[in-house]
């Protein structure tokens, strides 16, 4: 297969003249899924996180609170108007038999999904399902953290409303997965216990401007996904399972709206400051934030589940590029002016990676497959 490592191009960056701080990262290898497709067989470097945003720049995220109120706090979706799992799977209380049935016909329609396909909803489920993780890394950002856990500040609001709404995508999507009775859910189930006591270093550390990046690039991301995971349901035959993926994926459009909103805005109070913070994670590359997954088994699970993924071409460095080249557009990056020298040399950096990616990709070195086996679907063997 084709390996789509951001790390074998050697991007180069310009020096990091930012008091935002850099992440040193080990990992010999790095895709980049969903994420990032990335490879890491051990967890990320860790460093004493200090406080990167001086008082004035926590004050800016103070002054939006009105802001955020008239102009993210409306993309929340009314609980009344909500889906909820329920009414994508079988019913109990239609009775026993009308249950049975409706069981049945799922797992009859299921019969057409491949093993690959398997892991890689395993893989999403999982990635929803470790909410817990990414609520407490949002509430470590300076200036937005919800301080007493019902704070009435705007962007606490949005970050609660966020994560009840995510929530129910790991929560469809596991019952899902263990009504169609092709996976180990065992081993479903330790994966997620040992990924969310592993945490998570995605490299934004307290600072607000990195982490709003971030939650761009990987609501995106995920928006992305889950689009190709209901395409590749629709052609093997569930369409149930298609309009579930869909579902997800239009609620993952909208919170990726919400995002690249106050990126937008940002870049408009202070230019400077979030162009370099955009840079700063493109040198570092966006990262899974489950690139610590670990079923007790495996300690490459995130390398052999990511390979399935850019082999199935679900996500793979062109998309990594696409989306990019997306915010660049979308955050009209090019047309910036009256930078700094530091945030200038950040543009430039940023609006020139996704040519470089994509022209480094083509000279990937092509590695051998090898046959991995994934405890999820009872330890069969894949090619990776």
């Amino acid at each position: 297969m084709q390996t789509t490592s951001l790390s074998q191009f050697n991007i180069p960056s310009p020096p990091p003249k930012t008091t935002i701080l850099h992440r040193k990262t080990t990992s010999s290898r790095r895709l980049s899924p969903i994420f990032a497709v990335a490879s890491t067989t051990a967890p990320p470097s860790r460093h004493q996180v200090t406080h990167s945003m001086p008082p004035e720049k926590i004050e800016i995220f103070k002054s939006l609170e009105s802001w955020v109120s008239e102009n993210i706090l409306p993309l929340r979706e009314p609980v009344e108007k909500c889906w909820q799992p329920i009414e994508f799977l079988p019913d109990p209380s239609q009775g026993p038999n009308v249950f049975v049935e409706e069981v049945r016909a799922l797992r009859q329609r299921v019969l057409g999904l491949s093993d690959e396909y398997l892991v890689m909803l395993v893989g999403n489920m999982l990635t929803e399902d470790a909410l817990p993780t990414y609520r407490t890394f949002i509430n470590t950002f300076d200036g937005v953290c919800d301080e007493t856990g019902s704070s009435p500040c705007p962007w606490a609001i949005w970050t609660r409303a966020w994560s009840a709404e995510e929530n129910r995508h790991g929560d469809l999507l596991r019952t899902y997965l263990y009504l169609l009775g092709r996976v180990n859910m065992l081993m479903v189930e330790k994966t997620l216990q040992y990924s969310i006591g592993a945490g998570s270093d995605v490299g934004a550390e307290n600072n607000s401007y990195m982490g709003f990046v971030y939650t761009s690039f990987q609501e995106r991301a995920t928006f992305l996904t889950h689009g190709n995971m209901a395409r590749l349901a629709t052609k093997d035959g569930d369409p149930v399972l298609a309009r579930i993926c869909g579902t997800i994926e239009a609620d993952e459009k909208r919170h990726e709206n919400a995002y690249t909103r106050i990126i937008e805005k940002l870049l408009e109070v202070d230019p400077n400051t979030t162009t370099q913070a955009i840079a700063s994670m493109m040198r570092k590359r966006i990262t899974m934030p489950l690139h610590l997954m670990y079923d007790g088994q495996d300690p490459n699970l995130f390398e052999h589940f990511s390979a399935i993924f850019q082999k199935q071409d679900v996500y793979t460095s062109r998309h990594y590029a696409e989306i990019l080249e997306f915010f660049i557009t979308r955050w009209e990056l090019e047309k910036l002016e009256g930078l700094t020298e530091e945030a200038r040399c950040a543009q430039d950096f940023v609006c020139q990676l996704p040519r470089k990616i994509r022209r480094l990709e083509n000279r990937a070195k092509k590695l051998e497959s090898r046959q991995v086996k994934f405890s999820w679907i009872f330890n069969k063997s894949l090619s990776v």
